[in-house]
């Protein structure tokens, strides 16, 4: 895919760090409120950038330092023009948030993420849910689980940072505009399942059977709280089958992503892997 351009078209420059738009990105990168209020979010890197066009991301604006990298390396699309801006390496370290740098980083418009709006290719489908995941290095890597197994979505329940954090992107390797994911309520989340009519798998401690003792090859949920608090009341109350992982060890509970990709690939390998 390439970048819409006009081959007369100028390339504009910012070379001050002062530069309004500059401003902008800076907030982008560190207000969640700003992100919300303005339906955008930045991009920092090649392949998020690609991950994000071909999840039909809208790519607004990319800014980037010709001396990290070269205009023909960038990521391109052909849906729509997009604002192409050079800058200088300060202004670039202004707005970059990796410590590995690759020169670019690009505006791009916010999805709703919206519960109602998700759909299934298959008539079983199977359903990642996290409940109030905090760190964005969590949710990141929650998401990664998520692309490798090829769920059919990601829900996060009563979300704590929002989905185009910074931190979220990176720690998800470009994963979060991979995934169909959406956003609600744990109510909402419930009312959705029972309503499509998708067993309800929540991984609790109390009232619980081994994960491998379940048939995951119906249309599945399967839900993770964090390691501290775990999952609230309501999914005991809804659960179709409280499941547990064994523990071998001394400990009682690990990591979220951890146990989020064990009990997923456990329903993938009953599915054949398809």
């Amino acid at each position: 895919m390439n970048i819409s351009l006009d081959p007369t078209m100028t390339i504009k420059q910012i070379t001050s760090t002062q530069n309004a738009l500059i401003k902008q990105i800076v907030l982008l990168k560190e207000k969640s409120r700003e992100r919300k209020k303005s339906g955008t979010f930045i991009i920092e890197g090649i392949r998020e950038m690609e991950l994000a066009i071909k999840g039909n991301y809208l790519i607004e604006t990319i800014l980037f330092n010709p001396e990290l990298i070269a205009e023909t390396q960038i990521p391109k699309t052909t849906s729509h023009e997009v604002n192409l801006i050079e800058i200088n390496k300060d202004v670039y370290q202004k707005i970059a948030y990796r410590e590995t740098t690759e020169g670019v980083v690009a505006i791009a418009k916010n999805k709703t993420n919206l519960i109602e709006d998700l759909t299934f290719n298959n008539e079983n489908p199977l359903i990642l849910v996290a409940e109030a995941p905090e760190k964005p290095g969590n949710i990141g890597a929650i998401l990664r689980t998520a692309d490798a197994a090829n769920v059919d979505a990601v829900i996060i329940a009563n979300p704590k940072t929002d989905l185009y954090n910074p931190n979220i992107v990176r720690s998800s390797v470009g994963c979060v505009f991979t995934n169909q994911i959406a956003t609600g309520s744990t109510q909402e989340i419930i009312g959705f399942l029972k309503d499509k009519n998708i067993n309800i798998y929540a991984a609790i401690l109390q009232e619980s059977v081994a994960y491998h003792t379940q048939d995951f090859t119906k249309p599945t949920a399967i839900v993770v709280g964090t390691e501290a608090t775990g999952l609230s009341q309501e999914w005991r109350d809804h659960a179709t089958q409280n499941i547990i992982i064994p523990m071998q060890g001394a400990i009682d509970s690990m990591n979220v992503s951890v146990a989020a990709g064990i009990l997923v690939f456990e329903a993938k390998r009953q599915r054949n892997f398809k």
